[in-house]
């Protein structure tokens, strides 16, 4: 449940400039509420809290765009295709600022990597980052998407085009393979996915 600490009033105003609703509050606490795509955002004095299922769009409007973010990704799958999953995280100077991780139904390994990497960068786009520096454990992923191997699946060829086009949205980017050890975040939010399945 992501708390994010500002000006309630300013943070109302850009909500409603994009067209989201704002209504008063349920409480004598609450200032006001406002709900877009499953979650709700309540405005507290000093603060404003989401809840929901998907937080991610309602809090990339709340909070300041702008700035450099490292994203983490990772795809798991049991079985190869299997049952398959994805886990990402977005950090700052300010630590993880969000994460998330699902079950995606039946893919390979590889697709499970595109996928996560995908969902990442997206985002990090809707967080308005302008500056993006993706790290995966995946080697193949990564040197793929930097043109440095082939891709000869149609499938993976089609996910590293949608993987440059939201690369290319940012106004600097990098992509790095990294072990495993340093991805260890992400690779725990995929696992967890798949074993809650």
């Amino acid at each position: 449940m992501p708390v994010i600490e500002c000006d309630v009033d300013v943070a109302r105003d850009r909500l409603e400039e994009v067209g989201v609703t704002v209504e008063p509050g349920n409480t004598d606490h609450e200032r006001w509420r406002a709900t877009r795509d499953d979650a709700t955002a309540v405005a507290y004095d000093d603060k404003v809290v989401i809840q929901g299922e998907n937080p991610r769009k309602l809090e990339a409007l709340l909070r300041d765009g702008g700035g450099r973010a490292h994203v983490y990704f990772d795809g798991a799958c049991r079985g190869n295709p299997g049952p398959a999953a994805i886990g990402w995280l977005i950090v700052t100077g300010d630590g993880i600022v969000a994460e998330g991780n699902e079950r995606i139904g039946r893919a390979t390994n590889n697709q499970a990597e595109y996928a996560a990497l995908i969902t990442a960068l997206e985002a990090a786009r809707e967080y308005g980052y302008d500056e993006v520096h993706a790290r995966g454990d995946s080697e193949l992923i990564v040197k793929q998407v930097r043109g440095e191997y082939d891709t000869n699946n149609p499938e993976l060829r089609e996910k590293r085009v949608t993987a440059l086009e939201l690369l290319s949205s940012f106004d600097e980017w990098t992509l790095e393979h990294v072990p495993r050890e340093v991805n260890n975040r992400a690779d725990g939010l995929a696992n967890e996915a798949l074993d809650q399945g």
